[in-house]
């Protein structure tokens, strides 16, 4: 009852904040109703390999983008909680590019919402990896945070350097399909003394945005290469045609 006071008392004093602009919102680590509005969270009927929302009603069986038609992902499926735009993209970069790991908190449930059609039993869970020059610089992987907390609401294994970026890459900013996969090959490797714990597991790959898909692919062919039974890959946004 003690505790229950405080908590009001304080709820009072500290009403809760917006995530994203910092007005009231309804809940700790929650959004306004205006950005709430503005964010563009991925519901209905996706492809069942990248997670791009798809026109059409949900029937339950797997429906796959053009791009999944085409291309040939080494993963099995894929889910993605947001579309990379308005209020989404503002989030991404915020955790990516202002130090918000409190984003963390909430991109939990809505990772856990979008990952749920795709969870296996006993997942281990990775993140995509960073350079280490890269990690120097920002000084922590967002993705790392993101699989970390994603792990624990699940109740998976996670092996935060489950890989390795063995070169660092330019910016895939700018290029086409084809030059994000060219710029990404072989860059991407299991950790020489976690490889044996891919060997037999369901994985699930976390990042923070999937465009082309291409680092994503080239961890899923790392993963499978040292025998992973399966992957599988969930990101906080998706960059999507026409959206």
């Amino acid at each position: 009852m003690l505790r229950a006071g405080m908590q009001s008392v304080l709820a009072t004093i500290f009403p809760p904040q917006c995530i994203s602009c910092g007005e009231p919102a309804a809940d700790d680590f929650g959004l306004c109703p205006r950005c709430w509005a503005e964010t563009p969270f991925i519901t209905g009927l996706v492809c069942d390999r990248c997670g791009t929302p798809l026109p059409g009603e949900d029937e339950g069986r797997a429906e796959y983008c053009d791009d999944c038609m085409i291309l040939a992902r080494p993963w099995s499926r894929g889910r993605a909680a947001l579309l990379y735009k308005d209020n989404g993209r503002r989030l991404v970069l915020a955790l990516k590019h202002g130090d918000r790991l409190d984003l963390a908190c909430p991109a939990t449930g809505w990772l856990l919402r979008a990952a749920q059609p795709i969870l296996r039993p006993a997942m281990l869970v990775a993140p995509v990896p960073l350079h280490w020059t890269r990690f120097f610089r920002r000084r922590f992987n967002q993705s790392a945070v993101l699989s970390a907390v994603l792990a624990r609401a699940a109740g998976f294994d996670h092996c935060p350097d489950l890989l390795v970026r063995t070169r660092r890459t330019a910016s895939q900013d700018g290029r086409d399909r084809d030059g994000r996969f060219a710029n990404l090959a072989s860059a991407i490797r299991p950790h020489p003394k976690r490889a044996t714990r891919i060997a037999g597991r369901d994985l699930l790959l976390v990042d923070d945005v999937m465009t082309s898909g291409a680092t994503l692919a080239t961890a899923a062919d790392a993963c499978l290469g040292a025998g992973a039974a399966s992957v599988s890959v969930v990101v906080l946004a998706r960059v999507a045609k026409d959206a």
